[in-house]
């Protein structure tokens, strides 16, 4: 079978050298988010963001979010950003919601203290309805840790592996 000029077995092959590729690439930041998470131990609340869909482009995807962070005295903090995915990314996604248990080395939460990049590892698989995990490091110092508590729920066909880059600003 062929995919254009491409055949199944050389289209199999580059699929294999880039998800190696991505896997190298994010073990560095596999270290970093297990370093953070040692001295990251306080949980400070929840971040909730929807997802736009959209497609993938093999090497790297972009998808809008629209935030809401709930501290755990239940205040909320609205952010909106740009999730960023390096790496294997094939496929196209409706939109979804991502869900973080959020982490901080000091224990409290102020305005707008989510803003800021974020880097980590991030898997993805859909056939229909899928399921997605990126846990990420980064904020003021470095001193946010976003750990997964839900996976993406959203519809498509998309495989992606690699490193992601989430971008946050606050609003209002």
């Amino acid at each position: 079978m062929t995919f254009g000029s491409v055949t199944r077995k050389t289209f199999a092959r580059a699929l294999g050298i880039a998800s190696v590729g991505a896997l190298l690439a994010s073990a560095p930041l596999l270290v970093a988010s297990a370093e953070a998470q040692s001295t990251s131990n306080t949980r400070v609340g929840r971040l909730t963001c929807s997802v736009s869909g959209g497609p993938g482009f093999i090497i790297t995807s972009s998808k809008a979010l629209n935030c809401v962070f709930r501290g755990n005295a239940g205040k909320r903090d609205y952010y909106a950003g740009t999730i960023r995915k390096f790496g294997l990314d094939i496929g196209a996604t409706t939109e979804g919601t991502l869900i973080w248990d959020v982490f901080s080395t000091g224990g409290r939460t102020a305005r707008g203290m989510l803003a800021g990049t974020y880097a980590g590892v991030s898997g993805e698989a859909t056939v229909g309805g899928g399921v997605g995990a990126n846990v990420l490091v980064g904020g003021s110092r470095r001193s946010i840790s976003l750990q997964p508590l839900s996976i993406q729920g959203q519809q498509g066909f998309n495989l992606a592996l690699g490193v992601a880059d989430l971008q946050l600003h606050s609003v209002r």
